[in-house]
Formats: structure tokens, sequence, C-alpha cells
């Protein structure tokens, strides 16, 4: 690292300084992070294919550039002195904080070599890329190098880091603070408990809706106006944000003034864009609404994947699948789509976009059996690394599961082991934070339905102002200042429960479905 090293136990700087140049360096890091998302973004919504290798050479300078900032003398010092009991104390919640979470990040990525890190980045960024093409070939013999070495690295990781408990803990930590394996085994084992036996009773029982309306040819330049109104009715800031298209759906978030999403548009399917949407708006309401106080600090961010799942989640089916939610927009999307929907009640729409059926693809699966895929990819990623499974036998794993799970086999890689984005990016251990999102949202609407009067009276009318400003106050401006189990304990004054989403679904699907 260029520049002149701090050393602490030689200055006379008084504390407020030491304080000031870990702020200053912290936010030089943020600042790294920052414009490595605008790269990122930029290679996924339309960056010349060409030009991906080289890019993802300046992307990894980049990053290991930030990485030895992250992990310098400098900032180790520092944060050794802020540590100190005294020092530590007498600083204020937000400081302390951004101290405590800064230090644990140095101390793991510490043991990393940063060149090391650098290739790793490289090869990440150039195998999303072969990802994409790879998928759309339906190719997996041709993404297999790429994928055989992104596990190798992250195994390797994992031994420099050191093993919490199993090996998948490790990843999993960097995701789920603090939650284990043992505890996703009893909370999966809880869900597929419940919902299970509730998914046959629809196969068997059920009064299935009629879809047949939701087939047939639906306008691209109408389905992206739709969206964009849909958009600003949950109060997604336009000034601070953009929607743009990309092969998987995503959101970065730049800074809370720049919070960017994507969605894909099909012609032959107008709910895959307008929930995928929905889903991505709910993170970029995290995002654009952090306490600007947590502002220029590392803290300035979600607090775990699973929290800012619950969002996703929490508006795109809680909210967007809802009965109160057509009975308000329903009308204005027979406006879009004039002729499409004439004959059709928003009372028949509703019951057609919950439909509960078996699919193969995870982010087109209905409310009820998406947590199925959830669970198939976190049995995977533990024998990845728990039992030592090779990437090469992942497309029959893959789809023996699927069979056992869902009674479906992928016709094709395509629509199956290669239908993800996440394993191309080394996300292992990322997959569990969708359904722990399904249960903190439900946990957090309960809430919502207790603190807020007539909350679904409100959601018919169109009136979104008052959730999207509780969830405000009582999730978005923490950011990361509160740790996951803060936040819904706060919140609901419990741990987290798997009964929150069961009673929810099991209400919700069960009057649907006109089950007894």
């Amino acid at each position: 690292m260029k520049g002149r090293r701090i050393h602490l136990n030689e200055s006379q700087a008084a504390e407020p300084d030491i304080l000031k140049r870990f702020r200053d360096l912290t936010g030089r890091i943020k600042h790294y992070g920052e414009i490595l998302s605008v790269v990122y973004w930029d290679m996924r919504t339309g960056a010349p294919r060409k030009g991906i290798d080289l890019r993802s050479e300046a992307y990894g300078d980049l990053s290991a550039e930030s990485f030895r900032l992250a992990t310098s003398d400098e900032i180790g010092e520092l944060l050794e002195k802020l540590s100190e009991p005294d020092m530590l104390n007498s600083l204020g919640r937000i400081d302390r904080r951004h101290v405590e979470e800064c230090k644990l990040d140095y101390e793991r990525n510490r043991k990393l070599p940063p060149e090391l890190f650098r290739e790793y980045v490289v090869l990440a960024s150039q195998a999303e890329a072969a990802w994409e093409e790879a998928k759309a070939k339906d190719d997996f013999p041709g993404f297999l190098p790429y994928l055989e070495k992104i596990i190798d690295y992250k195994r390797r990781f994992i031994e420099l880091w050191g093993v919490k408990t199993t090996p998948y803990d490790t990843l999993l930590d960097q995701y789920e603070p603090g939650m284990l394996t043992s505890d996703l085994d009893r909370l999966f084992g809880e869900l597929k408990g419940r919902l299970v036996p509730l998914a046959e009773a629809i196969s068997k029982e059920g009064d299935r809706p009629d879809t047949t309306f939701l087939q047939g040819k639906f306008d691209i330049e109408a389905q992206k106006t739709f969206s964009k109104f849909i958009l600003g009715e949950m109060g997604f800031d336009f000034e601070a944000g953009r929607l743009d298209e990309s092969v998987h759906p995503f959101m970065t978030g730049l800074n809370p003034g720049d919070v960017r999403i994507t969605t894909r548009y099909w012609p032959n399917d107008i709910m895959s864009a307008l929930f995928g949407t929905i889903h991505e708006c709910g993170h970029a309401l995290y995002e654009q609404n952090l306490d600007p106080e947590l502002y220029g600090t590392l803290l300035c961010t979600g607090t775990s994947l699973g929290i800012h799942e619950s969002q996703s989640r929490l508006w795109e089916n809680m909210i967007g699948r809802s009965r109160g939610f057509w009975h308000r927009y329903f009308p204005e999307l027979k406006k879009h789509f004039p002729g499409k929907f004439e004959s059709v009640s928003a009372e028949e729409f509703y019951r057609a976009i919950n439909l509960v059926e078996p699919s193969l693809i995870r982010i087109e699966a209905d409310e009820l059996t998406y947590n199925l895929h959830i669970i198939i990819r976190y049995e995977i990623e533990k024998m990845l690394f728990n039992e030592g499974l090779s990437a090469r036998e992942l497309p029959e794993v893959w789809n023996a599961k699927y069979k056992e799970a869902l009674g479906i086999v992928p016709p094709n890689d395509a629509e199956g082991v290669l239908q993800d984005v996440h394993w191309s990016g080394g996300d292992f251990g990322y997959f569990p934070s969708y359904s722990l999102g399904n249960m903190y949202g439900a946990q957090i609407m309960d809430a919502a339905r207790r603190r807020l009067n007539s909350l679904d009276e409100q959601i018919a009318a169109g009136n979104l102002h008052p959730l999207k400003a509780w969830l405000t106050e009582q999730v978005y401006r923490y950011g990361k200042s509160l740790r996951p189990s803060e936040i819904i304990h706060q919140i609901s004054g419990q741990e987290l429960q798997s009964s929150y989403l069961c009673d929810y679904l099991e209400g919700k699907y069960k009057e649907i479905y006109r089950l007894k």
C-alpha cells in the first residue's frame, strides 16, 4: 500500500484524530466499493462480450487495491487502538458498531493473501460471463472448468479462514452472521414438515384456479411502463435509482442516492418481469432508506442477506401477491394491456397468480414450493463443502433432488443446474438467505399488522406509504448497525421462528384452494 504508515504507539495524536483517520480510511474503502459496483452493473447490463476478459482484469486490480487497504497494517493498528475497552466504550453507538464490524472483516480477510484474492475476483468475474453463455447454449461442460476453479478457491479460503463448526458454516456466516447449519437444519425441517403436506393436499384436493388468461403475448413496452408505475406506487425513488435489464434480475446499491435494479421481460409472460421488479424494489427500498448517519461507513448496507431478502420477498409475495394489492391495481393492469383481461375479475386474477404447482425454475416458483427449491440448493452446497461432492457430479445430483422433492426432472441443464447465477460468482452460502428471508418477512409482517391500524385496508386502497414508513423505522434505517437477531427481536420480541411463515402460507392457500 502506498502512503505513510501510521505507528500509533509512537504517535502523539489525540483520540479524536484516531477516529477521524479510521473514518477517512473506511470512507476510501467505501468509495472503492461504489466504483466496483458501477463496473459490476455495467458488466451485467450490456457491456460488450469481447471486453469482459480485460474488464475482469481491471475489476480484479481495483478489488485487490480495496482489499489491500482493508487489510493493511494501517487499519489494523487503528482498529487495535479503537478496540481497547476504554476507547471502544467512549464511542457513540454507530462508531462502536462500525469498529466492531470492521474488526471482524479485517481479522477474516487478513488471512487471505492479496494476490490469491485478486486471482479469485478475476476468475469470478470471467465465470459470470461464461455462465451467461453456457446457460444460453445449455453447455454445462463448457462452464464446468470455471465452476471447478471457483469451488477450489472457496475450499482454500475456508482453510485459511478456519472451519467454523463445519466448512459450510464458515461460508454461511458471511451471509447470515451467527447462523449455523444446525439452525438451518431445524428451521428447514420444520418448513418441510408443514409445507410438503400442504402442497400435497393442494395437488390432490384443491380447487385449481384458471390461469389460461395469463397466457398469450404481452407487449414489452407496456410491461416496462406498468413495472415503472408499480415501482412508483411502492415508493421507489427514481431520482435515487433506475431500472434496467439483465439476464438475471438483481439490485446493486452504490449508495443510498444511486440504487439500481434490473429485471427481464418475456413477451409471453407478464408475471415474470413484474414480480421480479417488485422483488428487486424490496431490496432497493432498504438501500434507499438507510439512516444518513451511516453514509460513508461500511454499515451503510443491509445487515444480512436474510434480512435483505425478507424485504424483497415481503414486497413480492406478502404484498404483491395479496388480494388487497390487486383489488387496487388490477384495473390499472387492464388499462396497460387493453383486451387481455376484460372478462377476468380481480379475484380470479388473484387466485391465478397464486397457483401452486411444481416447477423447474426457482425465480418463477410459486410462493409455497419456492422454499423447496432453496432447500435443494442448501443440501447440495453442504454436500460440496462438507462431503466432498465434485462439481462434475452436480447435474446428476441436482436432477435427482428435483425428482425427489418436486417430482419433476429438468429436461436440460439450462433449466436445471445452470439456472442460477450465484455459483458462478462464488456465492456459496447465499441461497439459504431466500428462505430465511421468507421466515423473517412473515414474522415482520405479523408485527406490522399488529402495529399498523387497518394495514390490509390501506394496501387495498393503494396506500403503501404507511407500511414503507414503518419498515424504514423498524428495519431500513439501521443498515448494518444492528445485527439480524437484534432486528427481528426488536420487532417481534422473539428469535426467528418458522411458524409465522407456515401459518401465513397455510391460511392463504387453504382459502385460495378451498381446502377444509
